[in-house]
Protein backbone atom coordinates (compact mmCIF):
# COMPACT_ATOMS: atom_id res chain seq x y z
CA UNK A 1 0.00 0.00 0.00
CA UNK A 2 2.15 2.62 1.23
CA UNK A 3 5.99 3.68 2.33
CA UNK A 4 7.09 0.67 3.79
CA UNK A 5 10.26 2.45 4.79
CA UNK A 6 9.96 3.79 8.64
CA UNK A 7 12.64 6.39 9.30
CA UNK A 8 14.04 5.37 12.32
CA UNK A 9 15.61 8.68 14.84
CA UNK A 10 17.66 8.71 17.98
CA UNK A 11 18.23 11.66 20.40
CA UNK A 12 18.38 13.31 23.55
CA UNK A 13 14.89 13.97 25.71
CA UNK A 14 15.34 17.65 25.98
CA UNK A 15 11.30 18.46 27.39
CA UNK A 16 8.13 16.83 28.11
CA UNK A 17 5.62 18.64 25.64
CA UNK A 18 2.17 17.45 27.37
CA UNK A 19 0.60 14.22 28.19
CA UNK A 20 1.94 11.05 26.26
CA UNK A 21 4.12 13.61 23.93
CA UNK A 22 8.33 14.12 24.48
CA UNK A 23 10.56 16.73 22.59
CA UNK A 24 13.66 14.73 21.14
CA UNK A 25 16.67 16.49 20.07
CA UNK A 26 18.53 15.16 16.96
CA UNK A 27 21.89 15.90 16.30
CA UNK A 28 22.86 14.80 12.79
CA UNK A 29 26.98 15.46 11.26
CA UNK A 30 27.10 16.65 7.88
CA UNK A 31 29.62 18.02 5.35
CA UNK A 32 29.55 21.78 5.11
CA UNK A 33 29.49 22.46 1.46
CA UNK A 34 32.50 24.66 1.04
CA UNK A 35 34.68 24.44 4.32
CA UNK A 36 34.72 20.80 4.18
CA UNK A 37 34.15 20.62 7.84
CA UNK A 38 32.01 18.36 9.62
CA UNK A 39 29.32 20.58 11.23
CA UNK A 40 26.54 19.32 13.67
CA UNK A 41 22.75 19.93 12.68
CA UNK A 42 19.65 19.78 15.02
CA UNK A 43 16.32 19.54 14.92
CA UNK A 44 13.34 18.86 17.93
CA UNK A 45 10.90 16.40 16.87
CA UNK A 46 7.56 15.52 19.24
CA UNK A 47 7.34 12.05 19.53
CA UNK A 48 4.89 9.86 20.95
CA UNK A 49 4.98 8.17 24.65
CA UNK A 50 1.93 6.11 25.36
CA UNK A 51 2.96 5.23 28.97
CA UNK A 52 4.85 8.20 29.83
CA UNK A 53 7.67 6.13 30.98
CA UNK A 54 10.29 8.34 29.26
CA UNK A 55 12.05 11.23 31.48
CA UNK A 56 14.35 14.25 30.45
CA UNK A 57 17.69 13.40 29.73
CA UNK A 58 17.24 9.73 28.37
CA UNK A 59 18.32 8.69 24.74
CA UNK A 60 15.74 7.50 22.91
CA UNK A 61 14.78 5.47 19.50
CA UNK A 62 12.00 6.67 17.68
CA UNK A 63 10.49 5.08 14.46
CA UNK A 64 8.15 7.09 12.00
CA UNK A 65 4.41 6.23 12.11
CA UNK A 66 1.08 7.87 10.71
CA UNK A 67 0.47 11.46 11.89
CA UNK A 68 -0.55 11.64 15.79
CA UNK A 69 -1.59 14.72 15.64
CA UNK A 70 -0.67 18.34 13.92
CA UNK A 71 3.46 17.98 14.20
CA UNK A 72 3.56 14.52 15.84
CA UNK A 73 4.19 11.46 13.66
CA UNK A 74 6.76 9.37 15.72
CA UNK A 75 6.45 6.55 18.29
CA UNK A 76 8.29 5.68 20.70
CA UNK A 77 10.96 2.74 20.17
CA UNK A 78 13.75 2.20 22.80
CA UNK A 79 14.64 3.49 25.32
CA UNK A 80 18.55 3.00 24.97
CA UNK A 81 20.32 5.05 27.64
CA UNK A 82 18.50 6.08 31.16
CA UNK A 83 19.78 10.06 31.80
CA UNK A 84 21.62 10.90 35.01
CA UNK A 85 19.24 11.61 37.95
Amino acid sequence: MGNSHKREIQGIVVKKSGDKTVSVLVERKVLHPRYHKTVKRFKKYLVHDERNEVNVGDTVVAIECRPLSKTKSFRLKTIVARGVK
